[in-house]
């Protein structure tokens, strides 16, 4: 959205009503934008239900993570005991949400909410039928028609995720989360997608390296984004070394912290090591330190010398096989 338009948007919300804001901003920049209403009662009411959503799930992840800490120790509370104690914290949501859709049954965002509830608890099934609903209830939702594809993308039919990612991305191209998710759907499932597109495998690949790029344009500084992009180039053959080495080194340029920049290093090495560019290799590995990636490191290690070793050999030999021919019947030439 340009700046003339945020500030448009600015003053309508202040003086229209949400949907003719909505209806004006699709107008102008060809966007589906949902604007929430913050007086509506149904809003105000699902903002409460989804802030107890999100402190009940972190606070039994919490419980899952803690017990799985204290069972390496050989303690911890049983398997039932803990699921018993997570649905006493997650059943009052669920009524919650239940019995908020029975007093607002089309309220889309409503329907949206549960649906992401019930697939953080498991229920995967009922969460794609919530989604369905939210979709049918709003169809310019574009949030609505991207988790309908996250779901068809675990379940089938796959056709589904690729058309539904198209129409997430079609009322909202400016959220790269979109683009992302089509191309890892793209990425991971290329032989449905040779046949839902009519195109090749090469052709496949590049779709979806295009896919990524275009959420990287809009969200360049998203780390996760951009390593998720530079380790598609491993599924390629012939490896595309230097588009490959561009996609890690602008990761490397954007990482956060010392852990992320050590984890490119081993990428980058790998990809040297395959190029043949054992020395540049050898100094990525060199400035890996983190004991937590010692093992990969270490493997890195050995197929770098093994890598130098052949390479050694191999020219080696082709200087003996090149060299002059020494007859076998010579005689001696004498002083």
């Amino acid at each position: 959205m340009n700046e003339l338009l945020i500030g448009l948007v600015g003053a309508l919300i202040a003086t229209n009503q949400p949907l003719a804001v909505s209806n004006l901003i699709q107008q102008n920049a060809g966007v589906s934008v949902t604007i929430v209403n913050p007086n509506d009662p149904a809003e105000k009411e699902l903002a409460q239900l989804m802030a107890e959503d999100d402190a009940a799930v972190t606070e039994v992840d919490k419980w899952i993570q803690g017990n799985n800490a204290f069972a390496a120790q050989g303690a911890g509370e049983s398997k039932e005991a803990l699921n018993r104690r997570i649905r006493a914290r997650l059943e009052p949501v669920h009524k919650e949400y239940e019995d908020f859709l029975r007093r607002y049954p089309d309220f889309a965002r409503g329907h949206l909410a549960y649906g992401s509830f019930l697939n953080d608890i498991g229920e995967e099934e009922a969460a794609g039928a919530q989604y369905r609903k939210a979709a049918q209830l709003d169809p310019k939702n574009p949030a609505a028609w991207n988790q309908l594809a996250n779901y068809y993308g675990e379940h089938g039919p796959l056709t589904n995720a690729f058309v539904d990612y198209a129409k997430a991305i079609e009322l909202n191209p400016a959220e790269p989360v979109y683009y992302q998710n089509l191309a890892a759907m793209v990425y991971l499932f290329r032989k449905d997608a040779r046949a839902f597109y009519g195109i090749t495998e090469e052709q496949v690949f590049d779709k979806a390296l295009t896919l990524y790029c275009k959420a990287i344009q809009l969200d360049p500084q998203n780390f996760p984004l951009a390593t998720d992009y530079a380790q598609t180039y491993y599924g390629i053959r012939p490896l595309r070394t230097n588009d490959a080495l561009g996609a890690w080194t602008n990761a490397l340029q954007i990482a956060h912290d010392d852990n992320e920049r050590e984890g490119v290093y081993l990428h980058l090495a790998r990809i040297k090591i395959a190029a043949g560019r054992f020395a540049e290799a050898r100094a990525h590995l060199n400035a890996v330190t983190n004991a937590a990636f010692a093992d990969v490191k270490h493997r890195l290690e050995r197929n770098l010398a093994e890598r130098e070793n052949t390479a050694t050999n191999t020219n080696a030999a082709g200087v003996f096989t090149n060299a002059p021919a020494v007859p076998t019947n010579a005689s001696n030439p004498g002083p």
